[in-house]
């Protein structure tokens, strides 16, 4: 008979998982040998925030929710981030956890607190496991995660229930939501007159495109009846951005939106695919007039008061899609040529042919790499100028924290890709701070034999905030900090790393480190305030 670890092992997977992220502790040692003997990979991480992003990143690649292994109170504690993360970024998640026995749970405290209240706030949902509910809880864990807005799950399981024999009911029914378009009635009616009578259409797409698996229907969609689309920048690459109706990403550069939301205000229909606006800044709040034709096609009910639409479909995006456009003939579209003009004002002003500096290493970086490559990038200046300039071709190309905004994501996103994938060119950005955060994880990269490139915006500082500091026309305040010899560090932990100051020199570089069977850390020097008037 099996136990309450095995039976919620094989329920993962089952669910696809072939992968956990992780690290020991004596209260997760059942789980994990559970998870091994189910098929799935155990991976040591050197931080567990570290190791819900390289689960996150097998997820991109594979669709099962990521699994996260994580040891009693601090190694909680150390994962409350990108669980937040998760949440917030609609990552599908499963996170298991050992806690002291139920027996001693009220008389033994050491390192012990609540672990289903403290991550009951940033996640969709926490359950202690009880002794016979495994089963049923892991089948609903799974189907929490995954459905409706995908998110993580706590699965707390006492040490003494883990490895409690327990019976193995068969499996829950899969109650899991079924594409649902648009009810045919006045209200769709009325949105497909809306678009045939629109000479301005606009789409915006969201990161609910990808977990709804609606990418090919908005591109279709976008080229059959002429529409432009802004993405957010979760969601780039879902058209290609070399289409002449893709306008690239769009969500928290001031310079980028000075060119796309009056393109939303001249729009006289608006279409919301999948758009989550969790991810964009503040001028994105009622970004057209009060009365604009909008038909938003969310994947759940939305109340987050960000904007309002008229005409709202929750439900399966690509179907809604299909529905809408039923029997409505293609006409011609902006007839004064707006969209494609804010396209090559974005592209004038975004100073992809300097000689040296953030642009510089994004045109480089894009031309260096193949079109399915896949790229990384940790929060930061640089990673809001990498998304509006780095060109995308596919989805899930460019993988980015871009509603919690957290640093220390993008070497082990790379690490999690790569891992699932390892024939695609997989390359990850961060600026210096971000790197420093968690430099143990190149060690993590060293040991899975992983030939990641690691492209590193060097300016000693956080750019970002002191450039917010400066505009506040505050002192300059803990902002800056000393150049760490990265070449050093990458050859100390396994790789190899190289310092480039110049187009030449990174190209050179590029091709060199996507050619060894290691990692290799590439220290772009841009220097101090190299992000003034970029975004």
């Amino acid at each position: 008979m099996p136990d309450s670890a095995d039976l919620i092992a094989r329920r993962l997977a089952a669910a696809g998982c072939r992968h956990a992220f992780g690290i020991p502790g004596g209260e997760v040692l059942a789980i994990m040998d559970a998870l091994d003997r189910a098929g799935i990979r155990v991976v040591l991480a050197r931080h567990e925030n570290c190791a819900g992003f390289m689960g996150e990143g097998v997820h991109h690649r594979d669709g099962a929710p990521a699994v996260l292994v994580a040891t009693i109170g601090p190694g909680l504690a150390n994962a409350v981030n990108v669980i937040a993360n998760a949440f917030q970024d609609r990552v599908p998640m499963v996170v298991l956890t050992g806690c002291v026995s139920t027996s001693e749970q009220h008389s033994y405290t050491h390192q012990a607190f609540d672990h289903v209240r403290l991550v009951d706030a940033v996640a969709k949902a926490a359950f202690r496991v009880e002794d016979g509910m495994a089963a049923i809880l892991a089948d609903k864990a799974v189907a929490i995660a995954t459905e409706g807005r995908p998110g993580p799950v706590l699965l707390d399981i006492p040490i003494d229930v883990q490895t409690r024999q327990q019976p193995g009911p068969a499996p829950m029914p899969d109650t899991g939501a079924r594409p649902v378009a648009p009810a045919e009635g006045p209200a769709l009616d009325e949105a497909r007159s809306w678009l045939a009578e629109a000479r301005r259409p606009l789409m915006i797409a969201g990161l609910d495109v990808l977990t709804r698996n609606a990418e090919p229907a908005v591109a279709a969609f976008c080229r059959r009846f002429r529409v432009p689309l802004i993405t957010t920048y979760k969601a780039k690459g879902v058209l290609p951005e070399d289409d002449p109706l893709a306008l690239g990403g769009a969500g928290l550069s001031p310079r980028a939106d000075r060119h796309l939301l009056p393109l939303a205000a001249a729009s006289d229909c608006i279409l919301l695919a999948g758009y989550d606006p969790i991810e964009m800044r503040i001028g994105w709040r009622d970004p057209w007039p009060e009365g604009a034709r909008v038909i938003d096609l969310p994947a759940v009910a939305d109340r987050h008061g960000m904007h309002r639409a008229p005409l709202v479909f929750p439900g399966d995006v690509g179907a809604g899609l299909e529905a809408l456009g039923r029997g409505v003939a293609p006409r011609g579209t902006w007839p004064s040529g707006e969209p494609a003009s804010a396209r090559a004002a974005l592209r004038a002003g975004s100073r992809l042919d300097e000689e040296w500096g953030p642009a510089a290493v994004v045109d480089v970086l894009r031309r260096s790499l193949p079109r399915d490559a896949v790229v990384t990038t940790d929060s930061g200046a640089h990673r809001i100028v990498l998304s509006q300039l780095y060109e995308c071709y596919r989805p899930r190309s460019l993988l980015q924290s871009s509603a919690l905004c957290t640093m220390g994501c993008a070497v082990p996103l790379a690490i999690g890709r790569k891992l699932a994938e390892p024939e695609r060119a997989v390359v990850a950005t961060v600026g210096d701070a971000g790197l420093e955060m968690f430099l143990g994880e190149l060690a993590t990269a060293r040991d899975l034999k992983l030939a990641i490139p690691i492209l590193v915006f060097v300016d000693t500082q956080l750019g970002l905030i002191e450039l917010k500091q400066r505009g506040s026309q505050l002192p300059n305040l803990a902002v800056d900090f000393g150049a760490t010899d990265f070449p050093a560090v990458a050859k100390a932990l396994g790789g190899e790393g190289v310092r480039v100051r110049d187009r030449g020199a990174l190209a050179r570089e590029m091709e060199a480190a996507l050619s060894r069977d290691r990692f290799t850390i590439l220290a772009a020097e841009i220097g101090r305030r190299a992000y003034d008037g970029r975004i």
